[in-house]
């Protein structure tokens, strides 16, 4: 008798085939890619063809198991249970679980049953909505710095000796620290390492709320399969050796669990009816009619990307603009006609000097030597790094770059609609002047990031088929603009209900211009001479969604995808406008080997992490990190001890009066234990503006004051994990 579990998640199918003896025959993780019963339906059709005979029990646990195991007849566990119950009966010693998958998390308690008894659940804790620190949180950051979340990812995190700290709490603050991470030229091992830390720290802080673990500690769930988290874990929570447990089947121990406790509490009714055309007749019925949207129709042209052709060997005069972003690196040579001589739209993969390395030498393998660059300026998050690797000579911020190339395309562009990777603008011009502008905040739910996370999740390639897809949906489903988190679960749900998959990517092209308008423009004057720019405006489903929704017609530019670049190089030529020859490096420094690392600068009490990029070539190393800038700027590297340090002096001034306690900072000291004692947090307005005034009050009045010890590593890590 062979029996059968199924735990159905946000990400992936897990089925399990059971024999009569408990023993594990097979095990499958099927990715279902936003279609988690058409990857049922294949599944159990193989399964079938396999089997001499039905199957014994057949269970279900997971997300999207409750619906299965309705349609089917069969047993539902839930998912706490099946997992408490797979590791009762396979790893009875076990006194702890971390279950970890694609949008979840868990935390289970285990205890030792009395005179005999099997181990039993005695408590849990779950993540809430947010799918901040889970598996799908590094299915995304894995995605975006192009590395293979299967093997890749876990290795280089392995690496990492000193990995930096990354926000957990939210993918959106994540992507943000990443992003600065990059532009500074943080190797990708440590930024991967840095994640796995985020994500164990996320899990203890919200998920465990500070509490200890009780070891053996299973971790399992898709993402054990993560060396890196793996580490992270045991470091985080401070596990020995044979203290972190992996299971054999980890990815696959709720279908074990659901299997397991059918069988043991005598399901009747559990045998379920294991018919694959059962299953395909419900998904058929199932799919329930949701709150529709007009088709999409785009009727625009296509849009110019070609490049002015050199001719002959004549030297150029070129300017060159490098707009360096989150997801991509983009250059554009420009001559004194505003041609565009040459252009590269290139992946950064958190590697922007990489990117930028391979953009200018296909450029120059594709110029040759016809080019006399008279000025380069650089935009974008990664502008600063970016000016100083090539020798920029003008370094502006995006609103400016992308403002300046629209502006020369078409005086008369009144509006810009601009979305790239992370972030997006809406700038808004009169005359040929930047009048008004905004920025999306810190959520990036709006933006190309967003769209590709969510393309993957689906199976689709966001470069065509996603555009496809949503120009052939003749019902888009209305998703709303939430926070990329909540809009991920109602993913989920439309999924689950058998909702076709062209209508939930036409639904992602209205949502992310819905996110847009509604939290970019806020309701700011739109013109009628739009410019649609930035990478997002490759995908014609979202341009059709903006004419939708604003009822104007959209114009897409030349060389849309590269604006910044074009408006930067631009930038330059005005810059330097009979200045002299540029401080370009030259297309030699496309060759150039250069390394990273980083120190701590002990100047004052911050302790800053230095990023350093050294040059193999003797060039004089770039600093990024510092909060004074003391190295990034050479004028503050000069001996400036004459000047007096007035952080210092106000220090003095705030602690007149004040005896330190001896011993730890914030002990309160030893003697008369009678005496009441008030503790002052060592921060905000009661310490800098007010600490002389409660520290004369309170002793006037006979009480002891402590202040709390200055901010160090543990103290940070300590108000992290507790909540």
């Amino acid at each position: 008798m062979i029996h059968i579990g199924v735990d159905i998640g946000s990400i992936s199918v897990n089925t399990v085939l059971i024999s009569g003896k408990g023993e594990i025959i097979r095990e499958f993780y099927d990715y279902c890619h936003g279609r988690p019963y058409e990857v049922l339906l294949g599944r159990f059709r193989e399964i079938r063809a396999s089997l001499d005979g039905p199957p014994g029990i057949l269970a279900f646990t997971g997300t999207g198991g409750r619906l299965a195991a309705e349609w089917m007849g069969a047993a539902y566990v839930n998912e706490i249970i099946a997992q408490s119950q797979a590791v009762a009966s396979l790893y009875p010693h076990i006194k702890t679980i971390i279950e970890m998958g694609g949008e979840d998390s868990k935390l289970i308690f285990m205890e030792r049953g009395r005179n005999g008894e099997a181990a039993r659940l005695s408590d849990f804790a779950m993540n809430s909505l947010c799918a901040a620190g889970t598996g799908s949180f590094l299915d995304q950051q894995a995605k975006r710095l192009g590395i293979s979340i299967e093997n890749e990812f876990g290795e280089l995190a392995l690496r990492s000796q000193k990995p930096p700290r990354i926000a957990g709490r939210c993918s959106v603050f994540a992507k943000s620290d990443m992003i600065h991470l990059q532009q500074v030229a943080t190797p990708v091992h440590d930024i991967i390492a840095g994640l796995c830390f985020a994500v164990a720290r996320n899990f203890r802080g919200t998920v465990g709320r500070g509490r200890n673990l009780t070891p053996p500690v299973a971790f399992q769930g898709g993402v054990a399969a993560n060396a890196g988290m793996v580490r992270a874990f045991r470091e985080v929570y401070g596990l020995g050796d044979g203290e972190l447990i992996i299971p054999l089947h980890h990815a696959a121990m709720g279908a074990i669990g659901a299997v397991l406790h059918t069988l043991e509490n005598n399901h009747a009714a559990a045998k379920g009816d294991f018919d694959p055309d059962r299953l395909e007749s419900c998904m058929q019925s199932n799919r329930k009619p949701q709150q529709q949207l007009e088709q999409l129709a785009y009727g625009g042209q296509p849009v110019d990307k070609s490049v002015f052709a050199l001719n002959g060997t004549e030297k150029t005069d070129a300017w060159l603009g490098i707009d360096v972003g989150s997801l991509s690196t983009n250059l554009a040579v420009i001559d004194a006609d505003n041609r565009v001589l040459a252009r590269r739209y290139l992946p950064t993969a958190g590697k922007p000097l990489e990117a930028i390395q391979r953009g200018l030498r296909e450029i120059h393998a594709e110029t040759g030597n016809r080019l006399t660059i008279r000025g380069v300026g650089t935009t974008g998050s990664g502008r600063y790094l970016t000016g100083d690797f090539v020798g920029a000579d003008t370094v502006q911020n995006e609103i400016t770059a992308q403002a300046t190339a629209a502006i020369a395309f078409d005086p008369e562009v009144d509006t810009i609609f601009e979305i790239g990777g992370q972030d997006s603008k809406y700038i808004r011009i009169e005359n040929g002047v930047i009048v008004d502008f905004e920025m999306n905040k810190v959520c990036a739910a709006g933006t190309g990031s967003f769209l590709e996370e969510q393309a993957d999740k689906l199976g689709v390639d966001i470069i065509g088929e996603f555009e496809a897809c949503g120009l052939a949906s003749a019902r888009p489903v209305k998703l709303g603009e939430r926070c990329t988190v909540f809009m991920e679960s109602d993913l989920n749900t439309f999924q689950q209900q058998g909702q076709c998959r062209d209508d939930l990517i036409a639904g992602l092209a209205y949502s992310i211009v819905g996110n847009y308008l509604n939290r970019v423009v806020r309701g700011k004057k739109v013109g009628n001479k739009i410019f649609f720019q930035g990478g997002v405006t490759n995908n014609k489903a979202v341009v059709a969604a903006f004419e939708k929704v604003t009822g104007k017609r959209i114009t897409i530019p030349p060389h849309f995808d590269v604006t910044g670049a074009i408006g930067a190089a631009m930038l330059a030529r005005r810059e330097m406008n009979g200045r002299g020859e540029s401080r370009f490096r030259g297309f030699d420094i496309s060759e150039i080997q250069y390394s990273t690392d980083t120190f701590i600068c002990d100047h004052c009490a911050n302790h800053c992490e230095i990023k350093r990029v050294s040059f193999a070539d003797g060039s004089e190393p770039l600093y990024y990190g510092g909060i004074c800038e003391r190295y990034e700027k050479k004028d503050l590297k000069k001996d400036t001890r004459q000047v007096p340090n007035l952080f210092m002096e106000r220090e003095k001034l705030l602690l007149e009066g004040y005896d330190e306690p001896a011993g730890h900072p914030g002990t309160p000291p030893a003697g008369d234990r009678e005496v009441i004692t008030i503790g002052i947090p060592r921060g905000l307005t009661n310490y800098y503006q007010m600490f002389p005034f409660w520290n004369t009050f309170f002793r006037e009045l006979g009480f002891r004051v402590v202040l709390s010890g200055k901010t160090d590593a543990r103290i940070t890590t300590a108000s992290l994990e507790v909540m």
